[in-house]
């Protein structure tokens, strides 16, 4: 049987062969071409910007020049030298390069936040490892002039606190103009940047220049939020801000025991909701968060680190996003969070990326259909009326 079916091969004509060759070529090529280039194109297009609902001032409409399109995202946690293997590099940067640059093409947003961990190794990066991770990650989240980004930094950039030095810090800045309480203003929209690194609290160097940053920040806000007529000598020389409410933008979430409250399809799995959070590790410590919440009376904290999503009310009141991480390393399902904003109101939406367990579904099925297209061809698979022939004929015999 084999033995014929190798002589059918052989004298199958030349031009046949090419044929068949260039219909398996093209079906991978469609294949890859899917699974690594359009599938981001397919699943993005689904996201909308969501409506904000109240405009700057109550009674009037928005209108699409006042109201500033955010795209915020995690953890992206480029792979480092000591760590990283080339294909894990390979394939991890591959996917965020695509979802980013996919996402930007079709939505268009005026800024872009990434929330901190922007590298896996920062915190032992040599200067020429940092210097090329930075090369990639400028390679893979280049953006057009006509979209802002903002990095926050993490504790992977940096090293935790104990890790933290005035050098990791120092060429953090000097790439991203990065500076722990530092304000964005956009649109008349106030943005708190805070190193939540260095919210130890245990008067560090570092944590003390930052936290007297965002006390001299918050008393600038604080007295811009005052009603004109109101008459504060401690504000008077203060130079005023847009008289809106703050976003806080840190990568440790704000204190909470656990993720056990936490909802959704991208949230922490359910063995690990209960697992208690350490202060100063998973998050900031119960004195940090009441300090950042006390400076800033904030409309809207977002934050990082736990690489997963969680939505919490804090003080009954205040919301906090905890954005999941942008990378398939350590998510099977990423996401990112498009925000609608006003000076008064903002409205959050999250777009979810490719499964990659779908994706790899696609590929396994894609193999299968190959392997039977080519056995079929050359004849060494039985077709199925054949087989069911025979079966019918035997059972006749008996």
């Amino acid at each position: 049987m084999l033995s014929s079916s190798l002589t059918t091969v052989k004298s199958l004509p030349l031009k046949k062969r090419l044929c068949f060759l260039l219909k398996l070529v093209c079906f991978v090529s469609s294949v890859l071409i899917f699974c690594e280039f359009l599938i981001y194109y397919v699943v993005i297009f689904q996201c909308r910007w969501p409506e904000v609902k109240g405009g700057a001032h109550k009674g009037e409409k928005e209108t699409s020049t006042s109201v500033l399109k955010a795209i915020i995202l995690a953890d992206t946690h480029l792979l480092g030298e000591i760590k990283g293997h080339w294909l894990d590099k390979l394939r991890r940067e591959w996917q965020m390069e695509r979802s980013f640059q996919t996402a930007l093409w079709l939505l268009q947003p005026d800024i872009v936040f990434i929330l901190g961990d922007v590298f896996d190794e920062g915190k032992w990066s040599s200067p020429q490892a940092w210097a090329e991770d930075v090369r990639r990650f400028r390679k893979m989240f280049k953006y057009p002039p006509s979209t802002e980004l903002v990095v926050v930094v993490g504790n992977h950039d940096i090293g935790f606190h104990y890790e933290m030095t005035t050098y990791k810090i120092n060429r953090f800045e000097k790439v991203f103009n990065f500076t722990s309480g530092k304000l964005i203003t956009r649109k008349g929209i106030n943005f708190v940047v805070v190193n939540s690194v260095a919210m130890e609290g245990d008067g560090c160097a570092v944590c003390r220049t930052s936290e007297a940053k965002l006390v001299a920040l918050s008393h600038k806000l604080n007295c811009s939020q005052q009603k004109p007529n109101h008459s504060n000598k401690r504000c008077s020389d203060v130079e005023k801000l847009p008289a809106s409410e703050p976003i806080l933008l840190q990568h440790y979430p704000l204190y909470r025991k656990n993720d056990a409250e936490c909802s959704g399809e991208d949230s922490a799995p359910p063995e690990e909701k209960n697992i208690p959070f350490k202060e100063k590790y998973d998050v900031l410590s119960q004195e940090a968060s009441q300090k950042l919440i006390w400076w800033f009376h904030p409309r809207l904290i977002l934050s990082g680190h736990t690489h997963s999503a969680c939505e919490v009310l804090h003080a009954g009141k205040i919301p906090e996003i905890s954005v999941p991480s942008f990378s398939w390393r350590n998510r099977n399902n990423p996401s990112f969070i498009m925000g609608s904003i006003t000076p008064a109101d903002f409205s959050l939406q999250k777009c979810l990326l490719p499964y990659e367990s779908r994706v790899f579904t696609i590929y396994c099925a894609a193999g299968a259909l190959l392997v039977i297209l080519i056995l079929a061809h050359f004849q060494l698979l039985t077709p199925p009326f054949y087989f069911a022939q025979h079966l019918i004929s035997k059972h006749k015999a008996v």
